[in-house]
């Protein structure tokens, strides 16, 4: 696990790479832009898992505008990448007033794109808080603890993701990550967390069905990925990932979720829409 935590911590570590000089083409209104390398996580299938890009789009833009933090990000996922050869993140500032900002960021291999990620930003400022609801769930006790390999921290749930034919399209999953000084590192984090289990909640309606079928039962790929983050947040905290599965239609996967603090203080968001395609001979039933 701590090999795992290593690997994981050492990609939100990126390089800047030099920008050649240029005469000001095809540069934004605040200048040309930043290009940084990040390393991949070793994964015995050599793809990439689209958490890493996730948490190295938020790296890339807390290095590109270190003056605001993260409020949002879009990401979509154009083709599979590889984890033999590093990543070039090329960031390009499209703007940067006094409390918002917004870039772009392409991530690509070997020159041919990945992904893509509009990125908006906001200094830091006072203001009244407000929210309606707080979930209801307590913490599950360690017996509860479960074990996901890209996830290398305490994560419990009373909720088996791999139990099929359950009619529920919800999922509660609890972590606690380790202690990080920075509110950058902390929301690269957790940009990173929120990919892992939004597809395994929207199948768990079906019988015979879960996700670990990918590649057998059915095919499946994250195309787009959205994180709103709220508030800050400290990683050695417990953190609920309540995920809700809405809908699967025409070869589509959508679900959404909602990160709370132990309190039920509401402090992320997610959304993300993925291919999901069934094999013939694996079509599910309800």
């Amino acid at each position: 696990m701590e090999d795992i935590w290593n690997d994981l911590a050492a990609c939100l570590e990126l390089r800047s790479i030099p920008t050649p000089p240029t005469d000001g083409a095809g540069s934004s209104p605040t200048g040309p832009p930043h290009t940084f390398e990040g390393p991949n996580q070793h994964l015995p299938h050599r793809r990439l898992f689209g958490g890493q890009l996730l948490g190295q789009f938020v790296r890339t833009a807390n290095a590109a505008n270190p003056s605001k933090a993260v409020k949002s990000l879009h990401a979509s996922f154009l083709r599979e990448g590889t984890s033999d050869t590093p990543v070039h993140y090329l960031a390009d500032l499209l703007h940067d007033g006094r409390s918002f900002g917004a870039l772009t960021v392409t991530a690509t291999q070997g020159r041919r794109p990945i992904a893509t990620c509009a990125v908006s930003l906001h200094a830091a400022e006072a203001g009244p808080s407000y929210q309606p609801l707080r979930p209801t769930a307590s913490l599950p006790g360690p017996e509860n603890r479960v074990r996901f390999d890209l996830l290398p921290w305490d994560t419990r749930s009373v909720t088996d993701l791999d139990a099929p034919g359950c009619g529920r399209t919800d999922y509660d999953l609890w972590m606690r990550m380790p202690t990080l000084d920075d509110e950058g590192s902390a929301a690269a984090l957790l940009a990173y967390s929120t990919d892992l289990n939004v597809i395994g909640t929207a199948l768990r309606p079906f019988d015979g069905i879960d996700q670990r079928g990918n590649g057998t039962a059915f095919t499946s790929a994250t195309t787009s990925h959205t994180v709103w983050f709220h508030r800050p947040f400290a990683t050695d905290d417990w953190l609920l990932l309540r995920h809700y599965g809405a809908t699967i239609a025409h070869g589509r996967c959508f679900g959404r979720g909602d990160v709370f603090t132990a309190d039920g203080t509401l402090v992320a968001s997610f959304a993300q829409e993925a291919l999901l395609r069934f094999h013939v001979d694996a079509v599910p039933a309800r």
